[in-house]
């Protein structure tokens, strides 16, 4: 074993912790730089919200830089970690994304501590080892037809928890865990043709027909998926022909050496009841989202309710005491705890900036416009790119596609037509730079919380994905200048 690799790659990386306050420091300094704007809103008769009113931008002369500490519930420096992570509601980020992962987790730590998931990977792997080079590119593609159909994301933290001891089993890593889960949503999300939450509510603003150009769209996710299938191939048969290779190689040696301690010799019909308990609440969840929309509420409280079930069946075949019940849920729990954390402190930043909301002053509003105004000098083909590099760091502080949607497209779908480009390809900007970008940035939710439960530090994924974000974003900016092209609307 190499000396890097005994040593541990992760400790020469910062943090996620330290990289997150740097940012929101940085954050707080551009509060004092950086004017703050709002823009006017009207209501929208059909859909009862307010929309953006463009060339209505104002200065806002009397708003002030962040301080360094506020009282009565304002917003300062050092309150940030706090306001993030008490923002929003049960229906999203941060409060809502933070529970999920906590009770997510703690249900998970009871199934897992069942050992009846490592018996029942041994036993599969036993007998389907002729079909293991399948496992990738089905589950990429299944997982990636997720985020296209129904905008998979925060769901695929609870599979990155089902996934991991299998692909540690078979030879893999962690980083294999996230790329076939988290990794194929967003690039179902970014590609998508008919994502409800990214382009129906962006061709929605920007007047175009719902699920128009979806011809473009399928064929723009296939190429993309095919593209994550064969670098998830080749990555994972690398790392199976030589584990030391693995950027995250120690702390996998960790989870397996856990994993093995737990697990049975045999597959019992303790087993077997528990598996099937596991896969009729998977298809429940599966079921909530496609049929009744179900979202973080109902999931968390599905992974809830099959914790307790679990726990039940284990306690009546003398698996595990009710005493071990509880203290696998807090265990489980309490390792998902510091992903959790992030996700309110990540939420920080954007509170920090002064929020997203278009009618109220804050410096995101001031980025967007003056972005807004450069792009609009520039010819076609260049205007389109730089639609989809403004979106892409836009994403970093609205990571939420609907939120970065409703802030940005009122201004990008009228620019688009004094540039002379088609309002379906600012919206093809905006669903490509709101969706891959959520593969590396660390004010991703989903994305967060992903590395946490594979046990990743968000500074040794971010060196790993870098040369594949390269490759798929200009895959992604060949689309658009395609879509230019061909006139795309």
């Amino acid at each position: 074993m190499n000396k890097a690799i005994k040593n541990g790659s992760a400790k020469s990386m910062p943090d996620a912790f330290i990289i997150l306050f740097i940012v929101v420091l940085l954050a707080a300094i551009a509060t004092h730089i950086i004017p703050a704007g709002k823009f006017n809103t009207e209501l929208n008769p059909e859909t009862g919200k307010k929309i953006l009113v463009t060339d209505s931008y104002q200065v806002v002369e009397s708003y002030q830089g962040v301080p360094l500490f506020s009282e009565s519930g304002e917003v300062g420096f050092f309150n940030f970690a706090f306001e993030g992570m008490v923002s929003g509601d049960k229906w999203g980020s941060a409060i809502g994304v933070m529970m999920f992962i906590i009770l997510t987790g703690g249900a998970f730590g009871i199934v897992m501590q069942t050992g009846a998931v490592d018996n029942g990977i041994l036993a599969l792997i036993n007998k389907t080892q002729r079909l293991e080079r399948l496992f990738i590119p089905i589950l990429f593609t299944l997982f990636s037809l997720g985020g296209a159909i129904f905008g998979m994301g925060e769901e695929a933290i609870a599979f990155c928890i089902v996934l991991l001891p299998l692909m540690l089993a078979i030879g893999y890593d962690s980083i294999t865990t996230v790329l076939v889960t988290y990794v194929a949503t967003q690039i179902g999300f970014a590609a998508s043709w008919m994502n409800p939450f990214s382009v129906a509510i962006a061709q929605g603003i920007a007047e175009v027909p719902l699920l128009s150009g979806m011809e473009f769209r399928i064929i723009m996710w296939f190429v993309l998926t095919i593209i994550g299938v064969i670098f998830t191939m080749k990555y994972a048969a690398k790392i199976k022909a030589n584990p030391e290779l693995s950027p995250n190689y120690n702390v996998d040696i960790k989870i397996q050496k856990n994993t093995k301690s737990q697990v049975a010799q045999t597959f019992s019909k303790a087993d077997s009841v528990i598996l099937l308990s596991f896969f009729i609440a998977i298809a429940w969840v599966i079921w909530g989202v496609i049929a009744k929309g179900y979202y973080i509420p109902e999931i968390a409280s599905q992974f809830f309710t099959m914790g307790i079930i679990i726990g039940f069946i284990a306690i009546l075949s003398k698996r595990l005491n009710v005493n071990q019940v509880a203290n696998a849920f807090k265990k489980g729990a309490q390792e998902l705890l510091p992903a959790a954390m992030i996700v309110g402190m990540a939420k920080g930043i954007v509170i920090i900036l002064g929020g997203d909301q278009a009618d109220e002053a804050s410096v995101l509003n001031t980025i967007l416009y003056t972005a807004s105004n450069v792009i609009g000098e520039l010819p076609t083909v260049l205007s389109a790119l730089l639609m989809f590099i403004f979106q892409s760091i836009f994403n970093f502080f609205i990571a939420s596609g609907s939120g970065q949607a409703a802030l940005t497209m009122p201004l990008m779908a009228p620019l688009s037509d004094l540039v002379g480009v088609s309002r379906q390809i600012a919206v093809l900007a905006f669903q490509l730079g709101d969706g891959l970008t959520n593969l590396i940035i660390p004010t991703s939710a989903s994305l967060i919380g992903c590395l946490g439960v594979a046990r990743i530090d968000w500074g040794v994924w971010a060196k790993f994905i870098a040369k594949f974000m390269l490759v798929i974003m200009s895959a992604a900016s060949l689309f658009i200048i395609t879509a230019v092209m061909i006139n795309f609307a």
